[in-house]
């Protein structure tokens, strides 16, 4: 069960896998809904009515626990291959572009090519501060 080719805010992996990333202050986009989903937050999103995890991440900075988010993006990307998965924070492009371009990392997309890959595959927008693409060159 993985999401169909057009849906919106898809990013799909250099293994196939996809991801689908969105803003929480928009509406749920039409459409089946994820099996499990990732929350990158400064604050408890509250309940989904799907699986989920948050991690506490304040607007335009980055995980406060980064070994928590190591494990929930590690958690996410296993998930990826047979359930549909989604990383979302209040825009949809910072926090989240982050989270997708460590998630490429993960996926075998150089550190240093993640951010670009993102860019290209989810959203110009995705990533927004220097802080958030050092994470990643590290990550």
């Amino acid at each position: 069960m993985t999401w169909e080719p057009d849906t919106p805010g898809l990013l799909r992996l250099p293994s196939g896998r996809s991801v689908r990333g969105r803003g929480l202050r928009n509406p749920l986009p039409p459409g089946p809904t994820p099996a499990f989903g990732l929350y990158l937050r400064g604050s408890d999103p509250g309940a989904m009515a799907w699986e989920s995890r948050w991690i506490r991440w304040p607007d335009f900075w980055l995980p406060t626990d980064r070994p928590a988010f190591a494990e929930a993006l590690n958690d996410l990307l296993e998930r990826s291959s047979q359930e549909r998965v989604e990383i979302a924070c209040g825009g949809g492009f910072g926090r989240t572009g982050t989270a997708l371009a460590c998630l490429a990392v993960l996926d075998g997309v150089p550190n240093d090519k993640a951010v670009g890959y993102v860019r290209e595959h989810y959203s110009k927008r995705a990533v927004e501060t220097p802080w958030q693409r050092r994470f990643v060159t590290r990550f």
